[in-house]
């Protein structure tokens, strides 16, 4: 998800997400950097695949930067209101797939 997402993002810029917004130069320049980041940040999951069960602390690390940005996420939703459905489920994706991956992800380590 994160790798389609994030070149999605580097690749389409702000209108692979709304496009109906009125777009700006600097919102297309930050939600590629923003891409960009999600992208690396898919690479660098599919990385731990091979050989998972010992590389616990690259996983935890990785999960723990998408579970700040779902907090992130989730402060937005309280004080600028609900998002759209697609943002409604990475939220999920963040702050209960995630976590969850890591419980499954220590089980195998063990």
């Amino acid at each position: 998800m994160p790798v389609a997402a994030g070149g999605a993002g580097v690749l389409l810029g702000p209108v692979a997400f709304a496009p109906d917004a009125d777009l700006t130069v600097d919102l297309d320049s930050h939600v590629r950097y923003l891409s960009g980041i999600f992208l690396a940040l898919g690479i660098a999951f599919w990385t731990t695949v091979p050989g998972i069960a010992r590389k616990t602390g690259r996983f935890r690390l990785l999960a723990a930067l998408v579970v700040a940005g779902g907090l992130a996420r989730l402060l937005s939703l309280l004080l600028a209101g609900t998002p759209s459905a697609g943002h409604l489920a990475g939220l999920g994706l963040e702050l209960v797939v995630v976590p969850l991956l890591v419980l499954w992800q220590s089980r195998i380590a063990r």
